[in-house]
């Protein structure tokens, strides 16, 4: 088996030995042997220990010349390895110089400073800078960048860097030069380069203290039409952190570059944002509405990162979440305030259970300050990033808006400039606020999802209603025992007519709102309301105030009362989930084909239809569990019989309700002009179609051929293909489409995503096949999230076949993937995450493949570790 690189621990951490006060670089850019000069102004940290040697991180580089103080240092006074430089002797203060070669063009890592369609691209976050330089490449080491690119003006007529543009020349040769000064202090993982043939998009921001901003998106040509809703969404974040956290931008001109090879979706490098075309590319004929909303998200998730995450940065990769959680938290309160609140919070929830409750509950568990890591590639997870902003929502949950808003400006007021830890965000807020939230730090460091037990019990004399809860938290690897978490719990009481009753706990003077947030700090808890007249029906967790998992027991007509009456809309939806999540595990365990959904599920769906709701909420209230979370709520799990028992509910609500889902779909489906702010009725439009393509009538045949032909936006047209690509004599419209589209690498990917994920019998040959496409590189890490991981991570039924050739694809992929790029071949890898939860057969086939990745001889420490930790 592979050994995995040795494990770095949170509590080793030590302060740097040196400090580095100002950076100068100076590339001159070939693809094949770009030369990085560098230029380093150094003092000893007085916080480190004394006399240390000056270690330089620093990988795949070809050392040039160094100088010491403008004097060249001898071969013995220093020593180069594979993973870095280092220099014994070191002067208090001193300058240093260094020259490094490197080949951008071989690195299909796409970490530190690579090629994309003939243009330089740099991505540095986490350890990538130590591939350009050598350098202290460590998140609390901040320095003042300058930088001057020199190129080729005809093939890179853009040269872009960090910062302000203060000068710029030609040279001889035709070659031109442009230079870059960051006022501001920042890492190395913040450091941006690009260089090549781009157009741009401009417009402008004024802030409230009235600095002039321009606003500047670089994509390659061809894309400028595509770009003017992510301008937008720049325009609509920097706004929205203005009034709601009263924060502005600092620099003269905030750019964005788009580009197709990323292994992320984007980079919040400062006042260069490097994007995956993903996140920035769309119009209607080309992008779905999620597209959209995705744009929306990315882009202010990563304008958001200049104050959390860039001013204020990270002290060490341990407080990862510092940064990704607040600043997930803050993307998602802004697509709340742009869009629907309610269905923003639901799609959020439905994301976390289905991938952190899973994560939580498998081999890769960790806490959301991991106490320690081999790659810190692998700690860029659903934990760190939703479950962290999970954990930041609680202390607004907590603290109330008001008293968030108190503690994040104590925040920045305290560290601005800083490189930072999870506590020193704790202080702040108990701080501000005057809290004692000494136990809120259990969520940093216990790994695992919580689970509340909760009991009612009513009392018709004394007229009071009492719930008594539980809190546990399963072993996870290397922490078998869990301490109770401070947990909020928001929750109101609804009486017979389905009103929000007012919440008087037993001791209190009065009454205190209709929505409660009970504060959970022990292991149980008994809570008493007061007053209440007769048995209420309970609205738990509301707004999902927690990350736990929740334990009561409705009853069927008590969730179907909650779904037509609560005042909590996420809790609707919840009551929908609930009962469907019931019925299909119930089916399952019952292994009897010819069960049915009782009528009481089918009518609760029909009355939905007619409610006067957001048609985003009814639609997602009408969307069965996908069986990825459902596998997870079974052990030894048989995927093919889950699939089975999934398709039959959905074809029998297809049946049962054939006529509300036509009428529906027909009332919506009024041939009116694409408007992105109709996202709400295309989607219950889609989901009414959805379900009817369960049925084999030539009426549907003909509702979706014509939607396909007709549409006017990638929303229609797409859903119309997803439910032709799972019916019989869906091939002439996959072709039509290929066609249309296969100059447009993000519509490609989206054929590419259909055909990975189709039900129909021959999924993985069909994947196979479609590797040998001339759309498809192995290289993109877009195409191999559309084909290979669409089938490996979404398509239950045939990645999890029982003849196990999923399995054996997946680790072929693996082990290819690993030599051209770690990162993605360690994702790709999550897919066996799970295997222990497999019925025998699949649980042993899973951990063949494993085992046999595992045997290669030469694995990246990325995938090493992801794999040892599945296996252990």
């Amino acid at each position: 088996m592979t050994l995995q690189s040795t494990p770095i621990n949170r509590l080793d951490y030590t302060p740097p030995a040196f400090l580095i006060d100002r950076v100068d670089l100076t590339f001159e850019l070939i693809e094949s042997q770009t030369r990085v000069q560098s230029r380093l102004v150094l003092k000893r940290n007085p916080e480190a220990a004394p006399q240390l040697p000056l270690e330089l991180a620093g990988e795949e580089l070809t050392l040039e010349s160094i100088k010491l103080d403008g004097a060249p240092l001898k071969a013995d006074a220093y020593t180069v390895s594979a993973k870095g430089l280092i220099i014994a002797a070191m002067p208090d203060e001193a300058i240093l110089e260094i020259v490094t070669l490197i080949n951008p063009l071989t690195n299909t890592s796409l970490n530190g400073l690579y090629v994309s369609s003939g243009n330089f691209i740099t991505q540095c976050e986490a350890e990538g800078f130590r591939k350009i330089t050598y350098y202290l490449d460590r998140p609390d080491v901040m320095a003042k960048f300058t930088t001057t690119i020199i190129a080729d003006k005809t093939r890179y007529p853009v040269l872009l860097s960090n910062g302000n543009r203060v000068d710029s020349g030609q040279m001889d040769k035709n070659r031109h030069w442009v230079k870059w000064v960051d006022p501001f202090k920042k890492p190395a993982y913040l450091f941006a380069l690009v260089a090549g043939k781009l157009v741009m998009l401009a417009d402008q921001h004024t802030t409230p203290s009235g600095r002039q901003v321009a606003l500047e998106i670089f994509v390659e040509p061809g894309n400028l039409d595509k770009c003017h809703h992510a301008m937008a969404a720049i325009k609509k974040s920097m706004r929205w952190d203005e009034e709601r956290f009263g924060l502005e931008y600092d620099l003269d001109s905030y750019m964005i570059v788009a580009t197709s090879d990323f292994n992320m979706g984007a980079m919040e490098n400062k006042g260069l944002n490097i994007f995956n075309t993903k996140y920035v590319l769309a119009k209607p004929e080309t992008a779905t509405d999620v597209d959209f909303d995705g744009i929306d998200a990315v882009v202010a998730h990563e304008y958001f990162h200049n104050w959390t995450g860039n001013r204020v940065t990270c002290r060490d990769w341990f407080q990862l979440s510092l940064k990704e959680g607040l600043t997930v938290y803050r993307d998602q309160e802004f697509s709340s305030d742009i869009g629907s609140r309610s269905v923003e919070r639901i799609n959020n929830v439905k994301a976390l259970r289905e991938m952190q409750f899973a994560e939580d509950a498998g081999p890769q568990a960790h806490s959301v300050r991991p106490e320690a890591y081999s790659e810190i590639n692998n700690f860029y997870t659903m934990t760190i990033y939703e479950k962290g902003s999970e954990v930041v929502r609680m202390y607004a949950t907590l603290l109330g808006k008001e008293g968030f808003r108190k503690g994040m400006d104590l925040y920045f007021k305290r560290h601005d400039g800083q490189a930072v830890t999870c506590d020193d965000f704790r202080a702040a807020m108990s701080d501000a606020n005057g809290v004692d939230l000494t136990q809120f730090e259990e969520w940093y460091k216990q790994a695992g999802t919580p689970e509340l037990a909760i009991t009612s019990q009513y009392d018709a004399t004394a007229k009071t209603y009492t719930l008594h809860i539980k809190q546990s938290c399963p072993a996870t690897p290397g922490q078998a025992e869990k301490r109770p978490f401070h947990i909020p719990l928001a929750l109101g009481l609804l009486d017979k007519h389905g009103k929000d009753l007012p919440l008087q706990l037993l001791g209190e003077s009065n009454a205190q709102g209709t929505t409660r947030v009970l504060e959970l700090t022990a292991a149980s808890h008994r809570f008493s309301f007061v007053n209440i007249d007769e048995a209420p029906t309970p609205s738990l967790l509301r707004d999902f105030s927690a990350p736990v998992k929740l334990s009561y027991a409705y009853r069927d007509e008590e969730l179907v009362f909650l779904m037509a009456n609560d005042s909590d809309a996420f809790n609707r939806w919840e009551a929908a989930n609930t009962f469907a999540k019931n019925l299909l595990l119930s089916l399952y365990a019952s292994n009897d084909g010819q069960q049915l959904a009782p009528t009481s599920f089918i009518n609760a769906l029909r009355k939905v239809l007619s409610e006067k709701l957001d048609p985003s909420l009814i639609a997602l209230m009408l969307d069965l569990p996908r069986e990825n979370y459902l596998l997870e709520q079974i052990d030894s799990v048989n995927p093919a019989q889950l699939h089975l028992v999934h398709r039959s509910v959905k074809a029998q609500i297809a049946r049962e309700l054939r006529a509300e889902l036509l009428a529906t779909y027909n009332k919506l489906n009024d041939g009116s002009t694409y408007r992105y702010e109709d996202a709400g009725k295309r989607s219950l439009k889609n989901i009414c179609l959805d379900y009817l393509a369960e049925l084999d009538e030539p009426l549907v045949t003909e509702l979706l051929s014509k939607q396909y032909r007709l549409s006017d936006n990638m929303t229609d047209r797409l859903a119309a293909l997803k439910a032709l690509v799972n019916r019989d004599g869906g091939e002439a419209q996959l072709a039509d489409f290929a066609v249309q589209w296969h100059d447009d690498a993000l519509v490609m990917d989206k054929w590419f995503a259909l055909q990975s994920t189709s039900r129909r019998p021959g999924a993985l040959s069909r994947v196979q096949a479609l590797m040998d496409h001339p759309a498809f590189s192995i290289k993109n890490p877009n195409k191999v999230r559309a084909l290979i991981m669409g089938f490996c991570l979404q398509n239950a039924p045939h990645f999890h076949a029982a003849d196990g050739y999923g399995y054996a694809f997946a680790a072929d992929r693996i082990i290819e993937l690993d030599k051209i790029n770690p990162q993605v071949a360690a994702r790709l890898a999550s897919s066996f995450n799970r295997w222990k939860k497999m019925e025998p057969q699949r649980r042993q086939m899973m951990q063949d493949e494993l085992q046999r990745i595992a045997q290669q001889s030469d694995l990246s420490s990325d995938l090493a570790e992801i794999v040892n930790k599945a296996l252990s």
